[in-house]
C-alpha cells in the first residue's frame, strides 16, 4: 500500500524539458541500524552525523516524451562515462517510487554524477548518491506544482527523506543537518520509519564536529549492505541488539545535550562494535574489517590514554576507520595521524570532513 501523505496526483503543468543540480552529502551514523523489514523499514531507530565534503553531486537532464510510454527511461553517468551497473537499481528505485512521482514516464532523464570521494571508499556513496537523486526529482516536482498548492517546506524535506529511504536506508539521513534520527522510537517526539528528522537538541562542542575517515580498504565488500541486513532474519541475537540500539538511542540523545564527551566516546565506540558482531555471528557468518582496522583502533585506544584527547572511532559496514572528535583538537589529532595511523591506509589515504547540514541545490 502507498504511502497516502506523499501520494501524488499526475501533474498538469509538466515542463518540456530542463535540467536540476544538485549536491548531497554522506553521513556517519553513531547509533547504527542493521536490520530491516518491508520496504525499507529499519529493525531499530540510528541517529547520524551529516557530512560536508564527502558529497555527491548530480545532475538531472529531463526532456518530455513525445509518446507516452510504460517504461522508464533514463541513462546513467559516473564522471561522465556511462554506468550500466547502476541502472538496475535505478529503475528498481522508480518502481517504489512511482506512485509518488507520478511524472517519471513521461520524460527521458540523464542522470550525471560524480562523488567527491573515490568510488568503493566504503564512504556510503548510496546516501549521498539515491538522496541527491531524490532531492532533485522533489525540485522538478515542486516546478510545476501550482503556487496555490498547500504543500510547505516541511513537506518536501519529509517527502525528499521519505523517497531517498526506498532507494537507501542510509540515504534518509543525508538531506539535513547536523544530525538526522530516522525510525520509530516511542521516547522520540515525531520520529519515523517512513523518512528521518533532524535532531537540534545537541551541545555546542557536537555542532562542528570532525571526521577523518582512515582508507583502510578501497575494493568492492566481500558481502554487501543489503545482504548483510537480511541476514539479521532469524540472527540469534538479533532481537537483543535491536533492543539494545533502543536503549543507545536514549542515551546518546542525553550525552549529545550534555556535551559529555567522555560517554560520548564509550557509546559510539560501543555500537560500532555490536554491528560487527552481528557480521561475526551471522550464518554464514563473515568479517568486514582488516588486519589494519584492528591495528588503528588499538592505535586510537592507546594514543587516547596517553593524552587524555577526546577522539574516538566508529565503522560503517566495511574495513574503514571514522575517526571523529571536536574541532578544538584537530590539530594535535591530524599530526597523530600523520605520525601513526597513515601507515595503515591504503596508499596512505585519508580524507578529512566534519559536520554539514544537507542537500543544497547549485
Amino acid at each position: 500500500m502507498p504511502n497516502s501523505n506523499f501520494v501524488t496526483k499526475p501533474l498538469e503543468n509538466l515542463l518540456d524539458s530542463g535540467s536540476i543540480s544538485c549536491q548531497s552529502p554522506s553521513n556517519i551514523a553513531l547509533v547504527k541500524y542493521w536490520g530491516k523489514r518491508d520496504v525499507q523499514i529499519p529493525e531499530n531507530t540510528s541517529i547520524s552525523f551529516t557530512l560536508n565534503t564527502c558529497k555527491t553531486t548530480t545532475n538531472l537532464n529531463f526532456k518530455r516524451k513525445i509518446k507516452s510510454s510504460e517504461t522508464f527511461d533514463f541513462e546513467i553517468y559516473l564522471d561522465n562515462k556511462r554506468e550500466h551497473s547502476f541502472e538496475p537499481k535505478i529503475a528498481k528505485f522508480f518502481e517504489r517510487i512511482e506512485d509518488y512521482i507520478p511524472f517519471l514516464k513521461a520524460y527521458t532523464f540523464k542522470i550525471e554524477t560524480s562523488n567527491s570521494f573515490p568510488h568503493s571508499s566504503g564512504i556510503a556513496s548510496s546516501a549521498s548518491g539515491m538522496s541527491a537523486l531524490a532531492f532533485c526529482l522533489i525540485e522538478m516536482e515542486k516546478q510545476m506544482t501550482s503556487p496555490a498548492s498547500s504543500n510547505s517546506n516541511d513537506y518536501y524535506s519529509k517527502k525528499a527523506s521519505f523517497l531517498s529511504r526506498l532507494g537507501s536506508g542510509s540515504a534518509s539521513r543525508s538531506l539535513e543537518g547536523p544530525m538526522m534520527i530516522w525510525g520509530k522510537h516511542e521516547s522520540i517526539e515525531n520520529s519515523s520509519d517512513d523518512y528521518a528528522i533532524k535532531h537540534s537538541q545537541i551541545h555546542t562542542i557536537f555542532k562542528d564536529y570532525q571526521d577523518t575517515i582512515l582508507l583502510v580498504d578501497k575494493g568492492e565488500k566481500q558481502v554487501s549492505s543489503t545482504v548483510g541486513h537480511g541476514l539479521m532474519h532469524g540472527h540469534p541475537f538479533a532481537k537483543e541488539r535491536f533492543v539494545q540500539a533502543q536503549e543507545n538511542m536514549v542515551k546518546m540523545l542525553e550525552i549529545l545535550k550534555a556535551g559529555d564527551l567522555s560517554n560520548f566516546i564509550n557509546l559510539v565506540e560501543s555500537d560500532a562494535l555490536t554491528l560487527h558482531a552481528m557480521m561475526m555471528t551471522s550464518n554464514p557468518y563473515f568479517i568486514l574489517m582488516k588486519p589494519n582496522t584492528l591495528e588503528i583502533i588499538n592505535s586510537i585506544w592507546a594514543f587516547r590514554k596517553r593524552t587524555n584527547l577526546n577522539l574516538c572511532f566508529t565503522l560503517d559496514a566495511g574495513a574503514n576507520v571514522h575517526l571523529l572528535y571536536p574541532k578544538a583538537e584537530t590539530s594535535q589529532t591530524l599530526e597523530f595521524i600523520k605520525n601513526e595511523l597513515v601507515a595503515y591506509c591504503k596508499n596512505g589515504e585519508y580524507l578529512c570532513d566534519n559536520v554539514g547540514f544537507g542537500a543544497t541545490l547549485i
